[in-house]
């Protein structure tokens, strides 16, 4: 069939399935674009020619509408993609940010941003940059490392084999990521007789890779010498669709378990043995066992720094790692002994082993014990009154009580992702999405506008500070465009809380942290704050949006907005500082060596002496 690459790619695209469970689904219904020169008369004319099934939405920031991409492929559990069209230059380096989101949170996103021209002929064009020591080089290489393949179609015949590969890194658990296919634009409209074979349709399989008996047998003598387990449920359970199971293999045992940010909501929050959120965001519950616990069983989880509180959570000196991990770079983390394997599959069979063992957890009485203490905790957080104003916490509370339980939250960034993991109450699975694994700013109300186009029939949340939604909230337009209702709760703390605190936690007095106007005097930025109307900000888009200071508007806000059928926005001022805090974990970062500030040498030390009892590995 004689095509141009870029009608071809369409048409592939179009006929590209997924088959999960006995059950096929098609993988790409859409595609995102922001036309340019160096993509409109290529792709863009095969999209607009027709002859295919995919919807377009038109983004409007090229990092923006790549998030939106990455949430709507994680809510659905990796099994759809809407791919990413960009021009050269800017518009394809925008891109690169989201493409480390992805990689980073194992999401596949496909980028086919446009080139320079691969015949050289016209060079230099527009957005081109040119490298003298090597001509070849082009903007689109920043996306190398931070994406699982990478391609650029030079001649028309390398789509196949490009595509091919693409897709095969797509449709991989262990493998997925950011993938990125560069496109000149010269080769975008060259014509080439492409095989009918190649543009038929193709079902990709996702199967659940079973453990083999050696790492079961493994797993069993680990279990079997342990008294007090902990189990960490992580992102990987949910792409597996393993909640009920790992439930299941929890309720055998009495084994105890946490949630990691992806991990978390997939079980109700008031199950007995769920301790909720563990590590440095985590609760008194789980950071409590966790340094008790002799066995960790991480399933489907990175280890990352916040979940180990930097290998310094676990505090047993007889502590071992059971990992269940379908990708062997997190399967091996932290020395431990590894299952390479689908979360469901390996837990059904750790299940039969229990069995087997007639194996049950020696924890008793504790467990209530934490578990209370941590509901007591929270309602405290929730319901408490500050002078002057509206505390985080208590909004928080507010929220939690009115949403539907059928709701999602998004979330990504700053001081909300701590206290959500700590205090969120979340009832059904896949309604708590967060994307911490590059906590990148700018995702929350792109990614509400992704998780909306994945589950229309919900109410979406997006839970963003004032300094994230000022970073990126262009979607927001797409979404109104679409017709879909996203609901912008923006918390709005006059700077980048966290980080305020973060800093004087370590001993650094406040410094550009605080959304502050300039000092004529002192030169500085310690001038008094500069308020914004972001209620103004979302009615110039076309939102119902409220203000809101305390907590009876916003419990008005909230009614009438769950009636709009258009976006909204909440423009909620809290007090600054009043998040929640840490419970028992410790965070390690770079604290200056030396100083003139005593108190930053005492964090320094402190941060040796929780070095001393960390793991090296």
């Amino acid at each position: 069939m004689r095509l141009t690459v870029s009608q071809a790619l369409i048409k592939f695209l179009d006929n590209q399935y997924i088959a999960f469970d006995g059950e096929e689904e098609k993988f790409v219904e859409g595609v995102f674009g922001i036309f340019g020169h160096g993509c409109v008369v290529g792709v863009g004319q095969a999209l607009e020619q027709g002859g295919h099934g995919l919807r377009y939405y038109q983004g409007h920031n090229e990092q923006g509408m790549a998030h939106a991409a990455i949430a709507y492929a994680k809510q659905k559990n990796r099994r759809a993609i809407i791919p990413c069209v960009s021009s050269i230059g800017p518009g394809a380096l925008n891109m690169v940010t989201a493409a480390g989101t992805a990689t980073a949170n194992r999401i596949p996103l496909l980028l086919l941003p446009g080139d320079t021209f691969a015949n050289r002929q016209p060079d230099p064009v527009l957005q081109q940059i040119e490298q003298s020591n090597n001509y070849t080089t082009t903007a689109n290489d920043a996306f190398k490392p931070v994406c699982k393949y990478w391609d650029r179609i030079n001649r028309p015949e390398q789509l196949m084999t490009a595509m091919l590969n693409a897709m095969r890194v797509l449709t991989d658990p262990a493998q997925t990521g950011a993938v990125c296919i560069a496109l000149p634009q010269d080769v975008e409209a060259e014509a080439f007789d492409f095989p009918e074979y190649f543009l038929e349709k193709r079902v990709w399989h996702i199967d659940r890779r079973p453990a083999c008996n050696r790492e079961i047998e493994a797993a069993g003598s680990l279990i079997a010498q342990s008294k007090k387990p902990l189990m960490i449920v992580g992102g990987g359970v949910a792409y597996s669709e393993a909640w009920q199971t790992a439930q299941y293999f929890a309720e055998r045992g009495n084994i105890p378990f946490s949630e990691t940010q992806a991990g978390k909501g997939l079980i109700r929050w008031d199950h007995p043995l769920n301790l909720g959120g563990i590590g440095v965001t985590g609760g008194p519950a789980a950071n409590k066992i966790a340094k008790e616990a002799d066995l960790i069983i991480a399933v489907g989880t990175r280890l990352s720094d916040f979940t180990t509180a930097s290998k310094w959570l676990f505090q047993n000196p007889n502590v071992k790692i059971l990992t269940i991990n379908l990708c062997s770079l997190d399967a091996f983390k932290m020395d431990a002994t590894p299952i390479i394997a689908d979360a469901k599959s390996a837990l059904l069979d750790l299940t039969v082993l229990l069995d087997e063992l007639n194996y049950v957890s020696s924890w008793g009485h504790e467990l209530n014990s934490v578990k209370d203490e941590y509901t007591f905790e929270i309602n405290e957080r929730y319901s408490e009154e500050l002078e002057g104003g509206l505390s985080q916490t208590r909004a928080l509370g507010l929220i939690n009580d009115f949403v539907d339980e059928s709701a999602v939250i998004v979330g990504s960034s700053g001081s909300l992702p701590g206290c959500l993991q700590r205090l969120w109450r979340s009832g059904l699975p896949k309604t708590y999405h967060m994307e911490y694994a590059f906590s990148c700013m700018g995702y929350e109300v792109c990614g509400s506008l992704g998780v909306k186009l994945a589950q229309p029939q919900s109410e979406v949340y997006a839970m963003v500070g004032d300094g994230s939604f000022l970073m990126l909230h262009s979607e927001l337009y797409t979404a109104i465009q679409e017709g879909l209702k996203i609901n912008i709760l923006l918390f709005d703390n006059y700077g980048w809380g966290c980080i305020e605190g973060l800093q004087n936690e370590q001993g650094t007095d406040t410094f550009g942290t605080q959304f502050t106007a300039r000092n004529c005097e002192t030169g500085l930025l310690d001038g008094p704050v500069v308020p914004i109307d972001f209620a103004k900000i979302a009615e110039g888009y076309g939102c119902k949006s409220y203000r809101v200071n305390n907590a009876q508007e916003l419990q008005a806000a909230l009614k009438d907005a769950k009636n709009q059928t258009k976006s909204t926005l909440i423009d909620i001022k809290v007090l600054p500082g009043s998040m929640s805090s840490g419970y028992g974990a410790w965070w390690r970062v770079g604290v200056a060596e030396v100083s003139e500030s005593q108190a930053v040498k005492d964090a320094y030390n402190a941060m040796n002496e929780n070095i001393k009892r960390a793991r090296l590995y």
